[in-house]
């Protein structure tokens, strides 16, 4: 049974730590702050929870267990709520994707020729 569980602990620690790796490379290599911050905050919360999970797996003091589980709980509430929190301040102080960034130049650019073809009519 001990064998059991220490495979299983080194698997959702070795999991916890792929996916914290991949976050960090999300941060790297995609192209806007939205983009980068749902990489960060989607595999930070899956991460630390598999870490977390690992350890618990591990411990054999209720005690550690106890206070594992308490900050497991903590990150589940308090990660996604400051991402959107970011997001929401980002949005509101005219930050706008990149993706809408290309479609409001694009557009405008539309609209100016539209309104330059209409002038030399």
């Amino acid at each position: 049974m001990e064998i059991v569980i220490n495979i299983s602990s080194g698997l959702c620690l070795f999991i916890g730590s792929f996916v914290c790796v991949s976050g960090g490379i999300g941060i790297l290599r995609f192209p806007d702050f939205y983009t980068r911050m749902h990489a960060v905050g989607v595999t930070g919360t899956l991460g630390a929870g598999m870490i977390l999970i690992g350890l618990m797996l591990y411990s054999t003091d209720f005690l550690v267990f106890a206070k594992l589980v308490m900050i497991l709980l903590l990150t589940l509430l308090i990660s996604p709520t400051t991402s959107h929190v970011l997001a929401k301040a980002a949005l509101h102080n005219g930050l706008m994707p990149k993706l809408s960034q290309n479609t409001v130049e694009q557009s405008s650019l539309e609209q100016e020729s539209k309104e330059t073809a209409s002038s030399k009519s």
